[in-house]
């Protein structure tokens, strides 16, 4: 299991966010992309996408945490 925790402040523009990012395996055999994200404090949202296999999953994975540091999201 993969599991990456992002966070990003802006106090002049009072932006406190996070965003969780993991890979995890499910009951049925496929793989899937769990992402979680809000207001620092908040329970946040909730994403799951289910993929066949884990390399698809890997993509998935890595072309969303590239674009979240792209957007001024640090590792937490």
């Amino acid at each position: 299991m993969d599991l990456l925790h992002l966070r990003r402040i802006d106090r002049e523009r009072n932006m406190a966010r996070f965003y969780n990012l993991a890979i995890e395996p499910t009951l049925f055999g496929t793989v899937s992309v769990v992402r979680e994200w809000g207001r620092i404090g908040s329970s946040g949202r909730r994403r799951i996408d289910l993929y066949e296999g884990e390399a698809e999953a890997r993509d998935a994975y890595a072309q969303l945490s590239r674009q979240k540091l792209r957007r001024g999201y640090i590792r937490q």
